[in-house]
């Protein structure tokens, strides 16, 4: 829970009339505020957000893939090598 020396900002929200009696409900079975209950559930809600953003799930085939890929790169494709040699120059003219 968070103290009130904590607490710096405010959220404001519209809520319909029977969200918010299932809000009460589940802050009442969890012995908090309906604001602590709010605020606690839209930080998970935040934190699996950003979580889902930064963590690549792969299957066990594409993991395969992607070690392999690592492992054993394929060769450079003929426009890659041009691009590389063409960035050379002009890195080196500068």
């Amino acid at each position: 829970m968070l103290s009130d020396t904590t607490r710096t900002a405010r959220i404001e929200a519209r809520i319909a009339p029977d969200a918010l009696a299932i809000v009460k409900r589940a802050a009442e079975l969890q012995g908090r505020s309906v604001s602590d209950f709010v605020v606690a559930a839209a930080q998970d809600a935040a934190r699996r957000t950003i979580e889902e953003t930064q963590i690549i799930r792969l299957s066990v085939e594409d993991q395969r893939a992607f070690v392999a890929a690592i492992l054993n790169p394929p060769a450079p494709l003929p426009p890659l090598i041009r691009a590389a040699e063409a960035h050379r120059r002009l890195v080196r003219d500068r």
